[in-house]
């Protein structure tokens, strides 16, 4: 009887998470961009070096997302984008790594003074949550594995901003970590989840309350953190403290749900992943698919800031972006389980 009980409340929970992530948005053909990706496995998150090297992290699986290679180990990219004809090339990860479970979600890079360059990779083996911490070894186009985090703070990560070679914030999208609680928790709109401060002397909660806390970035004088609220279709602007503390500064709402934030190096701008339907991602139907958007909002800490639609398909020619990054005028789109998209603006 109790397992019948379970499984009842799981039906309305997935019923009412369905409605709670339909977004009111009309769908415009955006134009046909160059596909990177020899296999439709998704590129969940990218985040771009100073110097062009761009990464993508490739092949999420996700409890109630669908996926295109199911039995496929994920992996991290790497594309050169300085190159005339850039092509994605897949990284080689150190022995002792296990691969068979790679699992990559959000990710960030950190370049420390000396210039070593480390890749902060949030990872789901067996569905569990993990932060994987690489060295980057450019000649060798490999990674170096050098640490496995795990916290009772982090059960539920979901992206990530690196502010030091082992320091970083993260997003937590659900409070808790078993799924049926995790469908729960989203159907009473508990609002319970947060953003984590990690270091190796210090673990804790910087900011909470968020409807489900998403993508994460940091503005260019390292003085604000940027968090999407997926559910929320809203971006909060945080202020950093000397202490690693935030506190709110402002809220930007949309009407769209707001997934992986990037920044553009040459202006300050955010260029955030978004789906227009969110219901189309966790019911899949190949004849109906789940659209993109691309946003670009300019002067987010003024009091009207200009949000300005880069792409938009309807699921054509691209299916469920979830980031955009830019570099030098040169455009790169990933998704949750499809395509990455380049193109030159």
């Amino acid at each position: 009887m109790g397992r019948l009980v379970a499984v009842s409340l799981l039906g309305i929970a997935l019923a009412l998470l369905g409605e709670r992530l339909l977004a009111l948005r009309n769908e415009d053909e955006g134009v046909d961009l160059k596909n990177i990706l020899k296999k439709e496995a998704g590129s969940e998150d990218i985040d771009i070096l100073p110097n062009g090297l761009a990464f993508f992290s490739v092949g999420l699986k996700y409890p109630g997302l669908h996926s295109f290679a199911p039995d496929r180990p994920g992996g991290i990219l790497m594309m050169d984008l300085k190159e005339e004809n850039p092509r994605a090339l897949e990284l080689r990860i150190s022995r002792g790594f296990n691969l068979a479970s790679f699992n990559p979600h959000g990710i960030s890079t950190f370049i420390d003074r000396d210039d070593t360059v480390y890749l902060f990779v949030v990872n789901h083996p067996e569905f569990k949550n993990t932060v994987e911490i690489f060295k980057f070894e450019e000649e060798e186009n490999s990674l170096l594995h050098l640490k496995t985090i795990k916290h009772d703070l982090l059960p539920s990560v979901n992206d990530i901003v690196a502010v030091g070679p082992s320091h970083f914030y993260a997003t937590n999208d659900h409070y808790f970590s078993d799924p049926f609680l995790k469908y729960l928790e989203t159907y009473l709109n508990l609002h319970w989840t947060n953003v984590v401060y990690y270091s190796p002397n210090e673990v804790k909660v910087v900011a909470e309350g968020f409807d489900s806390a998403n993508g994460i970035n940091i503005s260019p004088d390292k003085k604000y953190i940027y968090v999407a609220d997926i559910l929320a279709h809203e971006i909060h602007v945080l202020e950093r403290h000397p202490n690693m503390n935030l506190t709110q500064f402002k809220v930007l709402k949309l009407d769209t749900l707001v997934d992986n934030l990037s920044i553009d190096p040459s202006s300050g701008d955010i260029l955030v992943g978004c789906h227009p339907n969110g219901q189309k991602l966790f019911v899949y139907d190949p004849n109906n698919p789940p659209s993109s958007e691309v946003l670009r909002i300019q002067n987010i800490l003024s009091e009207k800031p200009t949000v300005t639609t880069i792409y938009a398909n309807n699921g054509s020619v691209l299916q469920g972006s979830s980031v955009a990054s830019v570099y030098d005028r040169k455009l790169l789109i990933g998704t949750l389980y499809h395509r990455a998209l380049y193109c030159e603006l």
